[in-house]
């Protein structure tokens, strides 16, 4: 019997499966599987979906004979199988249900996973090729945990939570050839995620939302589990269920950074403490780029990342409560008659700068109360702890959002280039610098 492990490209889903299986009477039936799931070395898993006629059979006699292609190679197996247990439940269930929820949340619920059959593998045999090619030299993969190992070196170098997402892109993209990427965080306030970090698109995308639970992104989060899809060109529907992230259609929205024509993605939860920090997603124009040797290591990534920026952050916090020092009021000269129309509604803190959409969320109050302090009283910087003591800016009661919703509003504000720049002055101080005078509206609805 060949090891199933040695099967985990068949497992993909890739390339359609066969389950053959038989009556009372030895009459067999032939139906087609869109996935069989590589469950352990002896066992796989068949989500309980089939034509009636299979399951009558199985339930019968507990029998099933499947037919598995390496989407990448194109060899095929077949493997005899018993039927062991019906799950509703676990890991297995919960990793199945993922895949399955992604179409789910675009095809009206037809494709909810009810159970998860788990099958003993008997057996497991090549199927001769009619017209044998000749044999491909075996193939070499790279050593990713090396790759992993010199990443989270660099990673455990970096001083603070900004500078660590940056690295971990940019090695990601040098250490692994992953060139797209993007690391959302939660927003706080509606569930679903915002971005912070991005690297390979043409436009950053900072602040762009994911709605919680749709698409590859969304369900990660909700699901706090990684979803890989390795090929998918199997069907345009398919495409437009795991490409529709956002689900924010108003004129207060941020395009999602994306590729036009994504073969490959994978998304993975950043989760510290038992808390959600965020999600890291990347995708690829080529098919198979992330296998599960892949998402493997990217599980590694995943969670150094969640640690190290949930860590930075908190020693942030601490070193901030230390300070003594305040910021003073520092007025600089603006030009003459330069005016920034600022507009802000109450109902979700969305804010626009000169009739044009900035940002929205705790981000944008914390912008309005800076702009607000400036206009009273000439203030240009702030520190991080006072702005954490300030009931004013409702704040969402969990650490790290502070710092990350601060990077976000920054990047966002470079991204813009408009008159209004948030910098870096010191650890834990930020200056406002404006190239006019604002004039703020407060829309209350």
């Amino acid at each position: 019997m060949i090891p199933l492990e040695r099967l985990r490209d068949s497992f993909e889903g890739v390339i359609p499966s066969v389950i053959a299986t038989t009556d009372a009477n030895g009459m067999p039936n032939v139906s087609y599987l869109s996935h069989v799931h590589y469950v352990d070395e002896t066992h796989v898993a068949l989500s309980n979906q089939f034509f009636s006629k299979t399951a009558a059979n199985v339930v019968r006699n507990g029998l099933a004979t499947v037919m598995v292609v390496d989407g990448y190679s194109g060899q095929q197996h077949v493997l005899e199988l018993v039927f062991e247990r019906s799950e509703t439940e676990g890991e297995a269930f919960e990793r199945v249900a993922v895949h399955l929820a992604i179409l789910e949340s675009r095809m009206g619920g037809i494709m909810k996973l009810r159970a998860l059959d788990i099958y003993r593998v008997e057996d497991c045999q090549p199927v001769p090729a009619a017209n044998p090619l000749v044999a491909p030299e075996p193939l070499v993969l790279p050593d990713l945990m090396g790759k992993v190992a010199r990443l989270a070196a660099r990673m455990s170098g970096c001083a603070d939570p900004e500078t660590l997402l940056d690295m971990t892109l940019e090695g990601l993209a040098e250490h692994f050839g992953y060139g797209h990427s993007i690391v959302l965080v939660p927003d706080g306030e509606r569930g679903g995620l915002t971005t912070i970090a991005s690297r390979g698109y043409e436009q950053f995308g900072f602040g762009a939302e994911v709605a919680a639970g749709s698409g590859i992104i969304g369900v990660s989060a909700e699901r706090r589990s990684a979803v890989r899809i390795t090929d998918l060109s199997r069907g345009q529907r398919y495409v437009q269920a795991v490409r529709a992230m956002a689900g924010i259609e108003d004129a207060a929205s941020i395009p999602l950074p994306a590729l036009e024509k994504p073969l490959s993605q994978i998304a993975l939860p950043l989760v510290a403490h038992s808390r959600l920090v965020g999600v890291l997603f990347l995708e690829s124009t080529e098919r198979f780029t992330f296998r599960h040797r892949d998402e493997e290591a990217l599980t590694v990534v995943a969670a150094h990342l969640a640690t190290a920026l949930s860590f930075l952050s908190d020693e942030r916090e601490r070193a901030e409560t230390g300070r003594r020092d305040r910021a003073g009021p520092q007025v600089e000269h603006v030009p003459a008659g330069r005016r920034i129309a600022v507009r802000f509604y109450q109902r979700d803190g969305s804010l626009f700068v000169d009739d044009d959409y900035l940002i929205r969320g705790v981000p944008g109050r914390l912008l309005l109360h800076f702009l607000e302090d400036y206009t009273r009283s000439g203030k240009q910087e702030f520190l991080n702890r006072e702005i954490r003591r300030d009931r004013r800016l409702q704040l969402p009661d969990f650490k790290d959002n502070l710092e990350t919703r601060l990077i976000l509003l920054r990047r966002r504000l470079e991204e813009k280039a408009g008159p209004i720049k948030l910098e870096r002055a010191d650890r834990g101080r930020l200056r406002l610098t404006l190239a006019g005078r604002p004039e703020i509206e407060v829309i209350e609805d």
